[in-house]
């Protein structure tokens, strides 16, 4: 009985101690980086830019935006899609990181860009009344990167994400 004992103690430690060292491989580099759902990242390219986006397609999503993100890395955002083109607005309350808004009609141009500062909760509404999608990006990104007003969102890529999420793009798309 005491073989058996000692044997079967043995056996724990070793899965105990099994479990501690493949415990670091089974998270992701970034444990801050959610990795599923609406939380999925997807390369879409604007104008010659590839970027990596989550999609804000559900209120809940639309609502949560950005909030309590503390850095987003250099090419990543946020795509707001909506249901129909319209003025669109946006406030950053429990939004950390300062962003700007890029505005884009359904064709995917990019008609309008606006900067927009933490926690300021004053709606940076759109210009325009025909918006279809916003994107957030690190505030000064549009300018960096050389995308200003007439560029083109890549909407096959947008399609595809939609697809992938499990939405209907016809629901979001012209």
């Amino acid at each position: 009985m005491a073989t058996q004992l000692k044997k079967n103690r043995s056996v724990i430690i070793q899965l105990i101690c099994f479990g501690i060292l493949t415990l670091p491989a089974c998270r992701t580099e970034n444990p801050s980086t959610p990795t599923g759902g609406a939380d999925m990242r997807f390369d879409i390219k604007l104008g010659r830019k590839t970027i990596h986006v989550r999609l804000a397609c559900a209120e809940k999503e639309r609502q949560q935006g950005l909030m309590n993100v503390k850095s987003m890395p250099e090419n990543e955002g946020m795509i707001f899609l909506g249901r129909k083109a319209e003025q669109q607005g946006f406030w950053m309350k429990n939004t950390l990181i300062p962003l700007d808004i890029g505005y884009f009609t359904g064709d995917g141009i990019l008609r309008e860009i606006h900067p927009m500062y933490p926690r300021n909760t004053d709606p940076v509404r759109s210009r325009r009344n025909d918006i279809r999608y916003a994107l957030e990006m690190n505030q000064g990104w549009f300018r960096k990167n050389g995308l200003v007003p007439g560029m083109k969102l890549d909407l096959e890529d947008l399609e595809a994400a939609l697809k992938t999420r499990g939405k209907n793009p016809r629901q979001w798309m012209q």
